[in-house]
Parts: C-alpha cells; sequence; structure tokens
C-alpha cells in the first residue's frame, strides 16, 4: 500500500477559501516611516506607496490557514513571494486585502516529502480597483 498524502482533508477544505477582508488606510505617517524603513528619501513617497508597501497590509487568516492545520510536516519554509503592480497606492486610499490558497502540492525533496502551498492576494481600492496582487509560495517539509 502507497504513502498517505500529506494534503490531508483539513488542508484540502481550505482551497479557494477567500480569507478577510482586511481595510487600511494609507495615511501620511505611514508613507513618511516606511520610506525611512527601506532607506529612501525620495519626495514621491510621501504621496505615493513604494514598492513592496503592500507588505504592511497584513492578512492575518490566510498565513493561519497554512500554519495551523494538522499535517505531519513539522517546518514550514518561506518559497517566496511575486508582487505585480497595477495602480499606484496613493496617500488617502483605503486598501481592502483579501487572500486565498489557490494550490498545493506534494513533492518529493531531498529531505522526504514536502507539501508547497502557494496562495494570492488581492489589494482593491475604495474606487474598486485592483492595485497589486501578491503570489506567495510556503513550503511544508
Amino acid at each position: 500500500m502507497g504513502e498517505e498524502s500529506v494534503i490531508t482533508d483539513e488542508l484540502k477544505s481550505l482551497m479557494d477559501v477567500e480569507f478577510g477582508p482586511e481595510v487600511y488606510e494609507v495615511e501620511k505617517w505611514w508613507l513618511k516611516k516606511f520610506a525611512e524603513a527601506i532607506d529612501d528619501p525620495n519626495p514621491k513617497w510621501k504621496e505615493i506607496a513604494p514598492p513592496t508597501f503592500t507588505t504592511g497590509f497584513i492578512l492575518e487568516e490566510l498565513p493561519k490557514a497554512i500554519l495551523t492545520p494538522k499535517c505531519p510536516l513539522a517546518y514550514v519554509l518561506n518559497g517566496g513571494s511575486e508582487l505585480e503592480y497595477f495602480q499606484p497606492i496613493c496617500l488617502g486610499d483605503t486598501i481592502t486585502v483579501t487572500g486565498k490558497i489557490t494550490d498545493m502540492r506534494e513533492r518529493e525533496g531531498q529531505l522526504g516529502k514536502m507539501l508547497i502551498i502557494y496562495s494570492e492576494e488581492i489589494y482593491t481600492n475604495q474606487r474598486g480597483k485592483v492595485v497589486a496582487k501578491c503570489r506567495n509560495t510556503n513550503i511544508r517539509y
């Protein structure tokens, strides 16, 4: 008999479930602190969000969904993120973040079984326009 899959029923039940929304107001102090944190004094960051600003928008439920379910694989590794921007995020915008697990794949690695979990977060402004997407890869091993 073959080995049991590490993709449990609990994990399968999380596929395509929408998490969120979380809502954030882009305020002057936040743009200033972020620009300081990335050490970029460009004055345009007083009105427009710098690249990677979306990392400050936390969608708490999605990482919990990836990390919490029972799984025989105890360790988690960030496999990377891909950010795609469609429109600038500007001072005064209200950004709504939603996300979902889009795929799961079981693989064999040097240390044994791995579970690769793909997720996506969507960032929408107050006008209903998608301003950015972030695709994440997490690896359980």
